[in-house]
């Protein structure tokens, strides 16, 4: 537990899911930066809307201040991190409502607090949404570290929400500021991006935000001809599953197949609903926003496909892997298999034999390394 000393008051704040490492904390300099500024305006009518806000750290600190906040964003562990905060300070359950990336949040806002996430593409396609929810003197105050902060999200800011002034560097954060132009009249972006899944007409949309959304990634590429053909019913996992290419191929592969795709990201799970109803028409399969297969029951799984993370937001490490590792393990059948791909440096082959009786690489390149995990 981490203590942290708002302008509103002290919470006790958490990272989701939980690190090991003591030195990661579940908020930095551009969450305080916001927040201080934000005291230091006059109040804002209405609600404030929190826009990616990483660990729920912005929207308990203005709902312990009793000021009405939604928080609007595309990550489900963010929104379990909102939820376990929100308790961890005794706030009531509806002091913050979370509204998802794929859903708009309702009314008007006179008060933004937007953390500027890595994709420039997700944060184009949030300024477009949110120009109707913006009115009069709204302003639009975005943060981020700058050792994060991309070069053009404030040409961003002005071509969508209004001219804006840059703060100065505090604790090597740096706020953007915006205030909504009204005679503005930007064209809708068209964000969405294609590419055909290989040796197949298939093509993978990719919303705004999706991991390896303007080509496919070296790792799916090389682990795709590795994924087995087997006769029967067989319940496959596509999990952390992006735009769904290894959960599709696996379907294909597979005419009987029960396919789930689980992600984290909203935008993920929009994009390969979308894409399996037009590789496999006419068949059905569970899309599941999820901290990985948390919720999924013992023995559910025949076999898991992962290309697992190596980061959260900007940490980069293999926490969020691991943790992958062992609710495949505990989802799987006795004789059940994980198919892992990942980068030789990472030491995958290593880690994995922790959870699982046999590893052993059945691909890879250069680069990448397939590995095949059956459990006991």
């Amino acid at each position: 537990m981490h203590v942290c000393d708002t302008p509103f008051g002290t919470l006790q704040l958490d990272r989701y899911p939980p690190t090991r490492n003591p030195t990661l904390q579940p908020f930095d300099a551009a969450d305080m930066y916001l927040l201080q500024t934000h005291a230091d305006m006059t109040p804002a009518a209405g609600p404030v809307l929190v826009v990616n806000d990483n660990f729920g750290t912005l929207a308990c600190a203005l709902a312990l201040a009793g000021t009405r906040v939604l928080s609007w964003g595309d990550s489900h562990l963010a929104e379990r991190a909102l939820q376990l905060n929100a308790g961890h300070n005794q706030l009531p359950d509806n002091a913050v409502a979370f509204v998802d990336s794929q859903e708009l949040p309702t009314g008007t806002f006179a008060r933004v607090l937007l953390r500027i996430p890595k994709s420039l593409a997700l944060l184009e396609d949030q300024l477009n949404c949110l120009r109707p929810l913006l009115a009069g003197d709204s302003l639009l105050i975005a943060g981020a570290m700058l050792k994060h902060l991309p070069p053009r999200a404030g040409d961003l800011l002005a071509l969508y929400v209004g001219s804006y002034q840059a703060s100065l560097a505090w604790k090597k954060a740096r706020l953007l500021t915006a205030r909504f132009d009204s005679t503005l009249a930007p064209a809708t972006p068209q964000l969405t991006t294609h590419y055909t899944l290989p040796d197949s007409n298939c093509q993978l949309a990719n919303l705004p935000g999706v991991f390896s959304r303007e080509r496919l990634d070296i790792g799916t590429r090389v682990m795709l001809p590795c994924i087995p053909q087997a006769d029967g019913v067989v319940r496959i996992v596509d999990l952390g599953c992006g735009n769904g290419a290894l959960g599709i191929q696996a379907a294909r592969l597979n005419t009987e197949a029960q396919l789930t795709f689980v992600d984290e990201s909203f935008a993920a799970i929009a994009s390969a609903r979308k894409n399996f109803r037009l590789a496999c028409p006419g068949r059905d399969a569970v899309f599941a926003v999820s901290d990985g297969l948390m919720e999924a029951n013992p023995a559910s799984a025949d076999l898991v496909l992962c290309n697992p993370p190596f980061h959260q937001q900007q940490v980069i490490g293999d926490e969020i892997a691991m943790r992958l590792f062992q609710q495949s393990r505990d989802a799987l059948v006795p004789g059940g298999t994980l198919l892992v791909v990942g980068n030789r440096h990472l030491g995958y082959h290593v880690k994995l034999r922790r959870f699982f009786d046999v590893v052993e690489q059945i691909g890879g390149n250069s680069k990448f390394v397939v590995l095949r995990c059956l459990r006991g």
